[in-house]
C-alpha cells in the first residue's frame, strides 16, 4: 500500500539516490548514462509520489524506472549496429554477465562509494566525483570544500566522468586489494560529506543533518568492512564526538551557538561514550593518523564538563602534531586558536599572519573569522569589527553571516573599556 507523501519524504529521495545509482551502474557499467537515468527517475518520483503516494518499495520503484530509461537508451543506440550485436550474441561474445553478489558490501551506496574512487582518476577527481554522486552535494558546495572556484570544480567533475568513460575500466565491485588502495579517498569523501552536513557552506540552515547522518552510517559500514583499520575507527570516532553536540549548536530560531556558549547538558552522552571508546582503542594500535588526532581533539572538548575545564594545552599539542603530519591550512587555523588559548592572542595572531602570507585561505571567511576572534581577545575592537564584517561578507551561510554580524554589532555597541 502506498504511503502518503509528506515533506519528510523528500529526504527519502536524497537517501535513495546513491543507492539507486549504485545499483544501476553495477548493472549497466556506464556512470554518465546511469546518472542521467537516475535523475529522470527522481524527477518522475517527485512528480508522481505527491499525487499517488509513496510506493511500498520506493527503492525498487526508482531502480525499475531508471533501468527502463537505460534500456530505452540502449535500444535506441543499438539500432544502428543491430547486425553486429546479433552476430556477437549468436557467438556468445556479449552474453551478459551474472549479477555479482555483493557479499559483505550489500549496501549499494557503499558499493558506489568505492566504485567512484576509480583507478583511472586522481585522488582529488575521485573525491569530487564521489561527493557529487554519493553525497548529493552541488558543484558549488564541492568547490567550497576544495577551496576552488565553482567553474574549476565543474570542469574537474566533467573530466572525471570522461576519464572513467575513456579508460576502458568498468565500474564494478572492487576487490579486497582495490578497496585498500581506494580507502584513503573514501575516508576523505566521508569526512567532507560529514563536514558539509554538520556546517552547511550555503543556505539558510546551519546544519544538513541528512548528510552528516548518512556520512556516519556509511563510515559505520566501512568500519564493519575493515574493523582493524585505525584511521577508519578514528574517522568514525571523530564524527560521533562532533555530532554529539548537534542539538546544542543552534538556538530556537536556528541561530548559531558557538562551542564556548553551548548548553553541554544537550550533548549526546551516548555518542560521546561511543566515540571516546573508539578513539581510545584506535590510539593503542600503533600508527596514528590525522583522523585519530582530530578525534582526540574532539574528545578533549567533549569530556570537559564546563568550557573553563577544557584542556587547551593538550589540544595545542594535538594540533601541533597534526600540522606537522598534514599540510592543511585549516589545521593551522585551528592551531592558531589553540595557541591563543594557551599562550595569548598575540601568539595566535602570529600564526594567522603566516597563513595570510601562505595564500591558500585567501578570501576564505574562516580566516577572517578567526582573525576577528583573536583581535577581540587582544582588545583591538576596531580591527576585530572590521574582520567580523569581512568574514560575514564572504560566507554564503546565512546563520554564520548572522552570527558574525551580530558579533560585530555587539562590539560596536559595547561600552569603551577604562583607559581605552
Amino acid at each position: 500500500m502506498a504511503e502518503v507523501w509528506t515533506d519528510g519524504a523528500e529526504h527519502l529521495l536524497r537517501e535513495l539516490a546513491p543507492q539507486v545509482l549504485g545499483a544501476v551502474i553495477r548493472r549497466f557499467r556506464d556512470f554518465t548514462a546511469a546518472e542521467d537515468a537516475v535523475q529522470e527517475a527522481l524527477m518522475a518520483a517527485a512528480a508522481q509520489w505527491p499525487r499517488e503516494g509513496v510506493p511500498e518499495h520506493p527503492r525498487a520503484w526508482l531502480i525499475q524506472v531508471a533501468v527502463r530509461r537505460m534500456t530505452d537508451l540502449q535500444r535506441s543506440e543499438s539500432a544502428r549496429r543491430r547486425r553486429e550485436t546479433d552476430a556477437a550474441l549468436h557467438y556468445g561474445f556479449l552474453a551478459p554477465p551474472p549479477d555479482v553478489e555483493a557479499g559483505r558490501m550489500q549496501d549499494d551506496t557503499l558499493i558506489l562509494l568505492f566504485m567512484c574512487c576509480h583507478p583511472a582518476l586522481t585522488s582529488s577527481s575521485a573525491i569530487a566525483l564521489t561527493l557529487r554522486a554519493v553525497g548529493g552535494l552541488t558543484t558549488a558546495e564541492i568547490a567550497r570544500a576544495f577551496l576552488v572556484p565553482e567553474a574549476t570544480m565543474a570542469q574537474r567533475i566533467s573530466r572525471a566522468k570522461q576519464t572513467v568513460k575513456s579508460s576502458g575500466v568498468p565500474f564494478s565491485l572492487p576487490t579486497e586489494q582495490e578497496r585498500a588502495e581506494r580507502l584513503r579517498s573514501v575516508l576523505h569523501v566521508l569526512y567532507l560529506i560529514f563536514n558539509e552536513g554538520y556546517t552547511s557552506s550555503d543556505g539558510l540552515e546551519l546544519q544538513r543533518c541528512e548528510l552528516s547522518l548518512e556520512a556516519i552510517r556509511l563510515t559505520r559500514a566501512v568500519h564493519a568492512l575493515l574493523p582493524a583499520d585505525a584511521e577508519v575507527v578514528g574517522l568514525l570516532a571523530l564524527m560521533l564526538l562532533t555530532d554529539a553536540r548537534r542539538a546544542a549548536r543552534t538556538g530556537p530560531n536556528g541561530e548559531l551557538i558557538p562551542l564556548a556558549e553551548q548548553d553541554r547538558g544537550l550533548w549526546d552522552q551516548g555518542r560521546i561514550a561511543e566515540g571516546v571508546g573508539l578513539i581510545s582503542t584506535a590510539l593503542t594500535k600503533g600508527a596514528i593518523g590525522p583522523y585519530q588526532l582530530q578525534a582526540a581533539v574532539a574528545a578533549v572538548h567533549d569530556e570537559a564538563a564546563r568550557v573553563e575545564e577544557t584542556d587547551w594545552r593538550q589540544i595545542l599539542a594535538l594540533y601541533d602534531l597534526l600540522r606537522r603530519m598534514s599540510d592543511n591550512p585549516m589545521v593551522v587555523l585551528n592551531y592558531a586558536v589553540a595557541s591563543a588559548m594557551v599562550h595569548g592572542a598575540a601568539r595566535g595572531l602570529e600564526v594567522v599572519k603566516a597563513l595570510e602570507q601562505d595564500g591558500r585561505l585567501s578570501g576564505h571567511h574562516r580566516l577572517d573569522a578567526v582573525r576577528a576572534h583573536l583581535l577581540e581577545m587582544a582588545g583591538d575592537r576596531p580591527a576585530a569589527i572590521e574582520s567580523y564584517q569581512a568574514a560575514a561578507a564572504r560566507t554564503t551561510s546565512q546563520p554564520e553571516r548572522n552570527y558574525l554580524l551580530t558579533k560585530a554589532a555587539r562590539l560596536r555597541e559595547a561600552p569603551a573599556q577604562p583607559g581605552g
